[in-house]
């Protein structure tokens, strides 16, 4: 394919669409390269529109990796918009890169990351509109290598017929070894076609080929085993882990939006990985084992991050970033030094027991006083217990106390609906514990004007969690359930009108569950939603659950299962799991241990602070553990004047 830009057909379009600006390019800090003068060429999807996946933090990375290497050229692209897609379709304009306006197809890999499963669709859009074929055994040697990655790969059994490999875990390292395997390959004039590529990928042990993997199943559709079908390819496929995140300091330039995005700020990655063992949370668990990122190296990142963009925020982003060693030290720091520049800082996520008043006073300091979210997840003590979550009643009240007693006007409070074990009672604690939150911040503060809201998700059980084996609760129970806590805060005369109250129903929580724990039979299901229009499925406005049931129920039973199957079917020990032959590096056995203990009630301590609990993730991986302090100060010293 041409590798000529696309943009004189594009731009006659561009008029005749919303936001015509995502689709330009030219980003500060964007890179392009000349074709010709590179031998290995990547196009990089985040398939959600640009306003989503300009900001995701792993493409920016993924793509200033790249094309920091010679000889090596990376190129975004992003979903295209329905009334785009219509046009380029009419006018036989294909998919493109932004930074270019490169055909899609031209490139030797088109790599996707995936942090929901819900852009599936838009995979499938993007590779048609590309010209490139959907199921890769229609593909040859001229049509990129369709390469998932991100959080969703970890599962990346029901998109097995439309990608040609898979990496699970940290990316960094991981393509530049790929880069290398492409690149020797075509030097040697591409022996052996499209196969010998991808077996050379898939015998180092890092990247999962789906094509060469049977799939065994049982007369009552379990599977029965996943087998390698061909010599030299490993029975298992290990995650990459990168160790020592100060080596890895990026992005060092970070993309400046030409179109409003999701997140107006530059962020820094200030740890990667979690052991606080929440057990319905596979980022958590995918992630192990935590790495910090020292405070000099974020002090370091945070300064050239701001010379290269001129955001006026610095998002501190982490699992859990409260929990690093020396927040306090980070916070104060950086407050000290753009104290006169104003620039802003934020945690995206506080844990109720790592909130303190200082901490919070410093992230506001230079910035505007936002509300605080806190995440209790489960409403009652008992579901925390079940989930691992050791936050107490009295721990959020107290921390919530502080927060209204120091000018804070409006905390924000998560939780999750259909948890393993719950009952109604537990998420009708919820409503008791947001009217004991109003109650205590009207006491505190001396005044009625203050807002609590609770946001509520649908729990979906995900791969190489404890709770992988657990039965999702249906869509009608969930709905059910939340329409009485709902009816519960509002029928409060006294605290009802304080407190706010946000819900997704649960159709889409079925769909996502459906798609996270599903095997290869479940890409047919994806590809009728596909072209029967399914698009954008992480969109409200776009989704339709009677589509993805209508769907599966026109292509799941000629497998012999169905989309309860696979949802609200709850899983023995011994059946063999879609992602069983993909290593986390966490054991089988630990994670099913975790397991009985949540329904047991029972608590896990985080290994952080306490002798190690075998989850298989340290020696399996030959990684440890990396936390401070260091006792180190941000550098350079000076405060910016």
């Amino acid at each position: 394919m041409s590798a000529e830009s696309v943009f004189p057909q594009l731009e006659a379009l561009l008029p005749h669409v919303q936001k015509p600006i995502q689709y330009v390019g030219g980003e500060l800090n964007s890179t392009v390269k000349p074709w010709e003068s590179c031998d290995v060429r990547w196009a990089l999807m985040y398939p959600d529109a640009y306003e989503v996946g300009l900001p995701n933090q792993g493409v920016m990375i993924l793509y200033e990796v790249l094309n920091e290497r010679e000889g090596v050229l990376a190129e975004r692209t992003y979903s295209v918009w329905p009334d785009l897609e219509e046009l380029m379709r009419e006018h036989k304009v294909p998919q493109f890169t932004v930074d270019s306006h490169r055909p899609v197809g031209a490139f030797d890999v088109f790599g996707l990351s995936f942090s929901t499963e819900l852009g599936y669709t838009n995979m499938l859009t993007a590779l048609d509109l590309a010209g490139i074929p959907l199921e890769s055994k229609d593909r040859t040697v001229d049509h990129p290598i369709v390469l998932a990655g991100g959080h969703a790969a970890f599962n990346p059994e029901p998109i097995a017929d439309f990608i040609d490999c898979a990496v699970i875990g940290d990316g960094e390292q991981a393509v530049l070894d790929m880069t290398e395997i492409i690149r020797a390959w075509k030097a040697e004039g591409r022996p052996g076609g499209r196969e010998e590529v991808l077996f050379r990928l898939a015998k180092t042990g890092n990247v999962y080929v789906p094509g060469f993997y049977d799939v065994e199943y049982l007369p009552d559709g379990r599977i029965g085993r996943v087998v390698p079908n061909r010599s030299g390819v490993p029975w298992r496929v290990s995650k990459h882990t990168v160790m020592d995140l100060d080596e890895w300091p990026y992005p060092k330039q970070p993309l400046v939006p030409l179109a409003e995005t999701v997140h107006e700020r530059m962020s820094v990655e200030i740890f990667r990985g979690c052991t606080r063992g929440c057990r319905f949370c596979q980022a958590g668990m995918i992630t192990r084992p935590v790495r910090e990122r020292s405070i000099t190296g974020i002090g370091e990142m945070v300064d050239k991050g701001l010379k290269a963009t001129g955001f006026e925020e610095v998002g501190l982003l982490s699992l859990s970033s409260a929990d690093h060693s020396e927040i306090g030290d980070i916070a104060k720091g950086l407050a000290d030094r753009y104290e006169a520049e104003k620039i802003g800082l934020s945690l995206p996520s506080t844990r109720v027991d790592a909130f303190n008043v200082d901490l919070a006073n410093e992230l506001t300091r230079n910035g505007r006083r936002s509300g605080l979210t806190f995440a209790p997840e489960g409403g009652s003590e008992r579901m925390r217990k079940v989930i691992n979550k050791m936050v107490s009643e009295e721990d959020l009240i107290r921390t919530v106390a502080t927060a209204y007693g120091n000018g804070w006007r409006q905390v924000k409070l998560y939780f999750m609906c259909g948890l393993p074990t719950e009952t109604d009672d537990d998420v009708l604690q919820i409503g008791d514990m947001a009217v004991n939150v109003i109650a205590k911040g009207r006491e505190v503060s001396g005044s009625n004007d203050i807002r609590c809201t609770v946001s509520i998700g649908g729990f979906v059980p995900k791969p190489h969690t404890p709770f992988q084996w657990a039965p999702q609760l249906s869509a009608e129970e969930t709905d059910a359930r939340l329409e009485k806590l709902r009816d519960k805060i509002r029928g409060d005369k006294k605290y009802g009108r304080s407190i706010g109250f946000r819900y997704h129903d649960g159709k889409p929580g079925i769909v996502e569950g459906l798609l996270s724990r599903g095997d290869r039979r479940v890409g047919a299901v994806i590809r009728a939603v596909y072209e029967d229009g399914g698009r954008f499925d992480g969109w409200r406005e776009h989704f339709s659950y009677d589509r993805w049931m209508a769907c599966a129920q026109k292509t799941l039973p000629h497998f012999g299962v169905d989309v309860d199957w696979y949802t609200t079917r709850e899983r023995t020990y011994e059946e063999v799991l879609p992602w069983d032959h993909l290593d986390s590096g966490l054991d089988k056995d630990w994670l099913w241990e975790d397991w009985q203990d949540a329904l047991d009630e029972t608590e896990v301590e985080d290994c952080r602070w306490t002798p190690c609990f075998d989850c298989g993730v340290c020696p399996q991986m030959d990684t440890a553990i990396q936390i401070g302090p260091t006792g180190k100060k941000l550098l350079p010293l000076t405060v910016k004047k």
